[in-house]
């Protein structure tokens, strides 16, 4: 079981896609960890989570944590299956909490109240992909997988 976990092939296309997962959920992860970016830190965001969106503290520090420890997860190619599926139920939640009655769209122009869930939709079938294939082309689950033969 821990060795299919690991297991990837050598897929280009599994890199590209969690390079790119990575690449954009690393400022996201970092403004909510460490307040990098403009972001509020590990409490703030925290105090956010809980206090206006009303989510239960543990479910606000897995978000925290798939957001950030999932991105450099990705960018390593480092339990890339459970970074892919901690961020796509992070985006599912997100979805359907606060994006869902905003419409398909992001809000390009401004005047709607608030964003579609068009990035979510796309980052949870990227995590979903990665959930299948594993992290793919110089990835860390690759080496560990190599070594459990």
């Amino acid at each position: 079981m821990l060795k299919k976990f690991f297991q990837t092939n050598d897929a280009i296309v599994a890199l590209v896609l969690r390079l790119v997962l990575g690449v954009v959920f690393f400022p996201h992860g970092m403004q909510k960890l460490f307040g990098w970016f403009g972001g509020y830190g590990f409490s703030g965001s925290l105090g956010w989570f809980t206090g206006t969106m009303g989510i239960p503290a543990l479910f606000a520090v897995l978000v925290i944590l798939a957001e950030g420890l999932g991105s450099l997860g990705l960018l390593t190619g480092f339990l890339t299956r459970l970074s892919a599926l901690g961020i796509a139920l992070t985006m599912i939640g997100a979805t359907l909490m606060v994006h869902l009655p905003n419409g398909f769209f992001m809000n390009w122009d401004g005047k709607k109240a608030g964003e579609g869930y068009e990035f979510h939709l796309l980052a949870i079938g990227i995590s979903v992909a990665l959930v299948i294939s594993g992290g793919g082309k110089w990835s860390v689950d690759r080496i560990i997988a190599g070594k459990m033969k």
